[in-house]
């Protein structure tokens, strides 16, 4: 069957523990995304960022799916989606390559042979690698090299940041999506794809501390020198802020986020009016009060403690005085009110709110310029570089239904048997557990 153009149309899953997200769009001619559709619901099968009940996040992602599929005015059946969680670990590892020929000039083959040698690490029972980075090359004794392409040498060595997670946490991601009647076009760890969203170039460069607040976990990315430096996943997030609050006025859950979402502020300090808040009580039950600045002491407790786990892990990375551009805060948690000063008093360090609308065109949606989105914006640019590089295709099939193909990237005579030789050879090489 003769395949016809690519379509253009990317679309982005963001399961998260509190919310799914499914954006659809692509890239005009001046490189900005387009949202074409977008949809958010509230999550309630997925715990501290893995999914905990298939039933209850199929229906999330369905519902979400359906709304983008709407204002976008067509159906779609190819997802890119985000995987995150606390099973999420990262390690460092040095691999070596002696080439054959030092005449010849380094080529990205080389690097992907170094990177390939990654994935042949032994992990412990039931991880996978996710994703192998690259943070700086040697060749022939000469450190500290950041693009070996074009170089000679006969011995090529690296430094990998290899980020792992669990194998069933992938399976129940991809099972879910497969149960809504769509297909996984790949994983990208969720922190990668907020920093690509809201991280400017300037701060990679610079350094700086991207920390995701998310309700189940949070999610901590260190850049320097444009390259990512060190990832951390700590177990809790804006949920537990919620439950502290639940807690401390005796309410119901619902009411607590509710009076964290409306009057929560991170600085107590910063409550000037202290207005009385009335919680309606239950049935025969009196109605409860709290003080805004109370509420405000039960946040920036957890807050706080929050951010120590923050710098406890920026000091462990090695990079605390490395990090120019300090901190930005984006997720759900960063729309608390003055989380940015609380943040900044409490850590030292500079820090700005991250929101994804740098890469937007013109005339975006005002509901997309929230940290909520950051994650999502973050995936479909993602997907939309992978599809242009060539590592996965949406095509149109005759039915007029989409389907993912691989793209062969060695379009040239004799090309195929090759192609359908190294993929037989890696399906017997590859244990059944690694697959997605």
């Amino acid at each position: 069957m003769e395949a016809k153009a690519p379509k253009e149309l990317v679309v982005a899953l963001d399961i998260g523990t509190t919310k799914v997200c499914a954006v659809a769009g692509h890239k005009n001619q001046y490189g900005k995304l387009e949202i074409l559709g977008y949809g958010k619901v509230t999550s309630e099968g997925v715990l501290r960022g893995v999914v905990s009940n298939i039933e209850k996040t199929v229906k999330a992602i369905r519902d979400a799916v359906e709304m983008a599929q709407r204002m976008a005015g067509r159906e779609f059946k190819v997802v890119h989606v985000g995987i995150a969680g606390q099973h999420i670990k990262s390690l460092q590892h040095r691999g070596i390559l002696v080439r054959d020929n030092d005449h010849l000039e380094i080529s990205q083959l080389d690097i992907d042979r170094l990177i390939n040698d990654m994935h042949k690490l032994v992990l412990p029972p039931g991880d996978k690698i996710l994703h192998v980075l690259p943070q700086e090359y040697t060749v022939d004794n000469e450190q500290g090299i950041l693009d070996p392409i074009g170089m000679s040498g006969i011995r090529l060595e690296a430094n990998f940041h290899i980020i792992t997670g669990q194998i069933s946490a992938s399976k129940n991601i991809d099972r879910c999506v497969n149960r809504a009647e769509l297909q996984v076009a790949n994983m990208t760890l969720e922190p990668i794809a907020s920093a690509a969203a809201v991280l400017s170039s300037e701060e990679k460069e610079a350094g700086v501390a991207l920390v995701d607040i998310g309700g189940g976990t949070t999610d901590i990315t260190i850049f320097q020198e444009g390259i990512i430096r060190h990832t951390a996943v700590i177990p809790f997030g804006g949920n537990v802020i919620t439950r502290d609050i639940k807690d401390g006025c005796t309410i119901m859950t619902h009411q607590a986020e509710k009076l964290k979402v409306r009057f929560g502020a991170a600085l107590a300090d910063e409550v000037y009016d202290n207005r009385i808040i009335t919680i309606p009580g239950l049935k025969g039950h009196q109605p409860k009060e709290i003080s805004e600045k109370n509420l405000a002491r039960i946040i920036q407790a957890r807050v706080e403690e929050i951010l120590d786990y923050v710098m406890w892990e920026i000091s462990r990375s090695g990079y605390e005085r490395k990090l120019i551009a300090g901190i930005v805060l984006t997720g759900g948690g960063a729309l608390l009110n003055h989380i940015e000063k609380l943040a900044s008093y409490h850590t030292g360090m500079s820090t700005r709110i991250g929101i994804p609308v740098e890469h937007l065109a013109h005339g975006y949606s005002e509901q997309l310029s929230s940290p909520v989105f950051s994650t999502a914006v973050g995936l479909l640019l993602k997907g939309i570089q992978d599809v242009e590089s060539g590592k996965f295709k949406v095509v149109e099939t005759e039915e007029a239904e989409e389907e993912l193909v691989v793209a062969d990237l060695n379009d040239k005579s004799g090309a195929w048997y090759e192609q359908i030789f190294r993929k037989t050879k890696e399906w017997f090489e590859t244990e059944p557990d690694s697959e997605f």
